[in-house]
């Protein structure tokens, strides 16, 4: 079962992802509404996969989050969740190789696929450190 930290700035939404998460067959083993507690929770945790959101409660975004994942060079598989649809966006979230942009809301469905696919990254990744 792969481990994951979800990072949500609406509480509702967070439980609505846990659950469907949960139902997917993943472990949420922490949340948090900010970037700055989501980015202490993934060194603390050390999760297989990161279901980030753009817009967060400090003045950090999901955005910044993933940058500095990606300047500790740590490759953790994030998905990156947001309410703005565009495609100056997105060419952002990709180019700090996030696994996929999803807009909200997001569905079972939506999330199947994104899922599958950070959770194959996330045993190669940890195949490589063994």
């Amino acid at each position: 079962m792969k481990r994951v930290v979800i990072i949500e700035d609406d509480m509702l939404l967070a439980m609505v992802e846990e659950r469907l998460l949960t139902k997917l067959g993943y472990e949420v083993i922490g949340k948090a509404a900010s970037g700055s507690k989501g980015l202490k929770l993934i060194r603390e945790l050390k999760p297989d996969i990161v279901l980030t959101d753009h817009h967060l409660l400090d003045d950090m975004s999901g955005l910044d989050v993933v940058k500095a994942l990606r300047a500790e060079n740590n490759a953790v598989p994030v998905l990156f969740l947001s309410g703005e649809s565009s495609s100056e966006l997105r060419e952002k979230v990709f180019s700090y190789d996030c696994v996929d942009c999803l807009f909200k809301p997001v569905t079972m469905e939506t999330l199947k696929k994104p899922l599958k696919e950070a959770s194959m990254l996330a045993s190669e990744i940890e195949m490589y450190a063994a």
